[in-house]
């Protein structure tokens, strides 16, 4: 059974950082694209970056370029995303999620796995 399970959420105050792990089992991440997603209230999901460590390609969504990065450590099988200068705007449930195709991409047709989310409150 896949299992992608995320922490490292919480609440900080504008400026701040966080970093986000996601702890997968069951699935191989050195071989998939990896991608972080994000859902406010009453918004759509969108998404956040992504990674293919097979080709070391990145991709980020405009909004979080230059204050987010994501990478992997595939001796922990772990996804991380560590974000910076923290906005109001990034508060959203974050998920992480698994693609078996072989480039960094956040389109979600291509995700077949998902986790449960984890909270990320950014305070003015």
């Amino acid at each position: 059974e896949v299992q992608l399970v995320e922490s490292g959420g919480g609440s900080v105050k504008a400026g701040g950082s966080l970093r986000l792990s996601c702890a997968a089992s069951g699935y191989t991440i050195s071989s998939s694209c990896m991608g972080w997603f994000r859902q406010a209230p009453g918004k759509e999901r969108e998404g956040v970056a992504a990674i293919y460590s097979g080709r070391g390609s990145t991709y980020y969504a405009d909004s979080v370029k230059g204050r987010f990065t994501i990478s992997q450590d595939n001796a922990a099988n772990t996804v991380y995303l560590q974000m910076n200068s923290l906005k109001p705007e990034d508060t959203a449930m974050y998920y992480c999620a698994a693609a078996q195709v072989e480039w960094a991409t956040l389109a979600t047709m291509f995700y077949n796995y998902w986790g449960q989310g984890t909270q990320v409150t950014v305070s003015s």
